[in-house]
C-alpha cells in the first residue's frame, strides 16, 4: 500500500489528494460546485452536487496519477462542518437542499431560545454559543418547513448528518459521524460524548435521525466496489478544522493554528478536558484517537477568503482571487479604509447574527486598490481578535501561530497578520493541512503511520513571518478596527 486518499469536502469545492508515507502530496484534483442563495442570508448546497463532485475528484486523482485503488491503504474524510443534510434512508436521495453553515435563516429561532433562557444550558452541554451557525436549528427549520418532513422523521424514514455523514453513507452505506463533527451539531454533549436527550427534545429532533458516533481514527467501513473498482477502507473522519490542526501537528496543549479558508478558524489544543471560555469562544471536541479524546478552544470567522471571492464576484475589481495581493500592494496602505466583512453576521467573539458588511473611512481618493487592501487586512483583524480572546481564556502565552489554507499563501496577509498578533506566523511546506490531517487520521488507523510522533516529525517549515509593527501602532489599528465593527453590528432587523 503506497498512499492514503484524503477527501477534502469544502464549502465551495471538493478536492481529493493522495499522500505518500512522507506526508507529501503525490497527486490532487479539485472541482467547484454551485452555490445557491435563494434569499438574503440563505446559503444552500445540493447534496448530490457535493457527492458527485467529491466522487469525480477521487476517481480523477487515481486515474490521472496512474494509481490503482489497490495501492490506497485507506480513505480519510475532512468536511465543511455544521452544514445540514437530510436524506431518505430507503432511497438514499436528499430530502431537499442542504443548509450551509453560513446560512442565517434560523437567527430568530436562536433569539427565541435565548429569550427563554436556554443559552447557558446549551453552552454548558455543547461548549457552543447559541447561534444559527450550528446544525441544530437548521435541522429544526427543515423539519418544520419541508412538507411532511417531521412525520417522516418520526417514522424513522429520514437520516440527518453533516457532510461527513453524507459522504460516508454514499461511500459505504453506513450512517456514522465522528465525535468532532457530532460536537458541532449543538445536539451532542461534549462531557458525556453522547447525543443529549434534553437537547434533542429542545430542538424537536427524533433520535432515530442521528448517525452513530465513531472515533475520528478507526475503520468504519469499506467503500462500495462500484466507486473505485475495489473496496477501500474508510478509516478517518474529521471536520475540516479539527483535521487542519491535527495535520499541523498541534498535538500538545497550547499549540495554535489558524486556517485561512472560506472562513478563518483559529484553534488551540486544550488538552484532555473540555475548556471553559469566558470570552465567547467555543469549547469543542478535537478528535478521538487510540481511545483518547482531545479538546480544542476555537474562534470562528465567517468571512475570510470568501471576502476576496466577493471582491471578484460581487464587485468585479479582480478577475481571479490570486490577483488580490498585487492589487493590495499597489497602494502603501488602505488609505484609512476599514472593511468589516459581516456578510453573514459576525462570529467569535461577537456572535452578532444581525451584523452586516460595512466599509468605513472612504474619501474621494479611495480606489479599488484601497478596498482590496482593506479586504485582505480584514481577515487579519478578525483573526487578531480571536487570539486576544484565546490568550485570555487559556491564560497562557502563545509563542507562534501555524497558518494554513488557501489565503495563507498571501505573503502580504501573513506579514500583516504577524504584525497584528505580535507573534510569529509560520507557514508549513504543505499548506493543504486539512486534507493532510484527514489522511493522518486514516493512516494511523490502518498502520500506514505508526504514531502521532512520526506524524509530527514530518512537519516542515516553509516560511516564518516575524512581527515588525511597533506595539503602539498595533494597538491604534485594533482600536480603529473595533470602531469599524461597532458600525457593522445589529444592522439587519430580526426576521
Amino acid at each position: 500500500m503506497d498512499y492514503i486518499l484524503a477527501l477534502d469536502q469544502g464549502t465551495t469545492s471538493s478536492r481529493a489528494i493522495l499522500f505518500d508515507r512522507q506526508g507529501q502530496v503525490f497527486a490532487s484534483a479539485q472541482h467547484e460546485y454551485p452555490q445557491h442563495f435563494p434569499q438574503p442570508g440563505w446559503v444552500e448546497h445540493d447534496p448530490l452536487d457535493i457527492w458527485h463532485s467529491q466522487l469525480a475528484c477521487a476517481r480523477e486523482v487515481l486515474q490521472q496519477s496512474g494509481t490503482d485503488a489497490g495501492q490506497v491503504a485507506a480513505i480519510g474524510i475532512a468536511n465543511q462542518r455544521e452544514t445540514t443534510v437530510v436524506w431518505d434512508r430507503r432511497t438514499g436521495q436528499p430530502l431537499c437542499h442542504a443548509i450551509v453553515w453560513q446560512d442565517r435563516r434560523t437567527a430568530a429561532i436562536c433569539d427565541a431560545l435565548r429569550a427563554a433562557g436556554k443559552a447557558p444550558l446549551i453552552q454548558r452541554k455543547t461548549g457552543l454559543e447559541l447561534d444559527a451557525y450550528f446544525s441544530a436549528t437548521k435541522l429544526q427549520w427543515l423539519l418544520t418547513h419541508v412538507p411532511g418532513a417531521r412525520i417522516r422523521a418520526e417514522r424513522g424514514e429520514l437520516a440527518f448528518g453533516t457532510v461527513d455523514s453524507w459522504l460516508a453513507y454514499k461511500l459505504t452505506g453506513r450512517h456514522v459521524t465522528d465525535v468532532g463533527n457530532a460536537a458541532r451539531t449543538m445536539l451532542f454533549n461534549i462531557n458525556s460524548l453522547r447525543w443529549d436527550e434534553e437537547l434533542l427534545a429542545l430542538f424537536g429532533v427524533p433520535a432515530s435521525m442521528l448517525p452513530e458516533v465513531v472515533a475520528s481514527s478507526g475503520q468504519v467501513g469499506v467503500t462500495k466496489e462500484e466507486w473505485f473498482g475495489r473496496a477501500i477502507p474508510l478509516a478517518g473522519i474529521a471536520g475540516d478544522q479539527q483535521a487542519a490542526i491535527f495535520g499541523q501537528a498541534c498535538h500538545r496543549r497550547g499549540m495554535v493554528k489558524n486556517t485561512y479558508g472560506t472562513g478563518c478558524f483559529m484553534l488551540m489544543h486544550a488538552g484532555a478536558a473540555p475548556p471553559v471560555s469566558h470570552n465567547r469562544l467555543l469549547s469543542t471536541v478535537g478528535w478521538t484517537v487510540g481511545g483518547r479524546t482531545d479538546y480544542l478552544l476555537e474562534g470562528s470567522v465567517f468571512m475570510g477568503g470568501a471576502t476576496v471571492q466577493w471582491l471578484r464576484d460581487g464587485l468585479g475589481i479582480i478577475k481571479q482571487s490570486a490577483e488580490v495581493e498585487a492589487l493590495a500592494l499597489s497602494v502603501p496602505d488602505s488609505g484609512g479604509v476599514m472593511l468589516v466583512p459581516a456578510f453573514a453576521g459576525l462570529g467569535a467573539p461577537h456572535w452578532d447574527a444581525y451584523a452586516r458588511g460595512t466599509i468605513v473611512g472612504m474619501t474621494r481618493g479611495t480606489t479599488g486598490a484601497h478596498i482590496a487592501r482593506a479586504a485582505v487586512e480584514s481577515i487579519a483583524y478578525q483573526s487578531a481578535e480571536l487570539l486576544g480572546a484565546m490568550q485570555k481564556d487559556a491564560a497562557c502565552a502563545v509563542h507562534e501561530v501555524r497558518a494554513d489554507g488557501g489565503a495563507a499563501r498571501n505573503d502580504m496577509l501573513m506579514q500583516f497578520q504577524a504584525d497584528l498578533l505580535g507573534v510569529p506566523v509560520i507557514r508549513p511546506r504543505v499548506t493543504e493541512t486539512t486534507a493532510l490531517g484527514a489522511a493522518y487520521l486514516a493512516g494511523l488507523a490502518v498502520g500506514f503511520w505508526a504514531s502521532s510522533e512520526e506524524i509530527a516529525a514530518q512537519w516542515r517549515l516553509e516560511r516564518r513571518f516575524e512581527p515588525q509593527m511597533p506595539a503602539a501602532r498595533r494597538e491604534q489599528l485594533m482600536a480603529r478596527w473595533a470602531k469599524a465593527v461597532a458600525h457593522a453590528k445589529s444592522w439587519a432587523e430580526p426576521g
